[in-house]
């Protein structure tokens, strides 16, 4: 199973960037997809979570800001990241969870500064 994560960038404060991320491979069992992401110095944090039914889950620091969202025919995850702060500054990465294995995409730079 591989992690396809794309969409990450700089952005001024107040703007908007979309992340995606699409697994390929061999896939049974999916339980959840979703977002974490680590600054520097600072353990890695989830950020937005959903299931295989669309239930989601955020921290606190990003609600009513972030959409996590899922195409499961594409086995894609996307996250809409709206009134983007310099603390969101982070590498993000993308996640798969089966009832027995955890996968990790290789990350994706999100900068926000002005």
């Amino acid at each position: 199973v591989q992690l396809q994560a794309s969409g990450g960038g700089l952005v001024q404060p107040g703007g908007s960037l979309r992340l995606s991320c699409r697994a390929s491979g061999s896939i049974s069992g999916i339980n959840y997809m979703g977002w974490y992401r680590q600054s520097p110095g600072k353990q890695r944090e989830s950020v937005a979570t959903i299931t295989s039914d669309h239930r989601t889950k955020y921290t606190g620091s990003v609600k009513g800001r972030f959409t996590v969202s899922r195409d499961n025919a594409k086995n894609t995850v996307y996250l809409q990241m709206d009134s983007l702060k310099p603390e969101d500054t982070a590498v993000y990465y993308c996640l798969l969870r089966t009832l027995t294995d955890v996968y990790w995409g290789r990350g994706t730079q999100v900068t926000v500064s002005s």
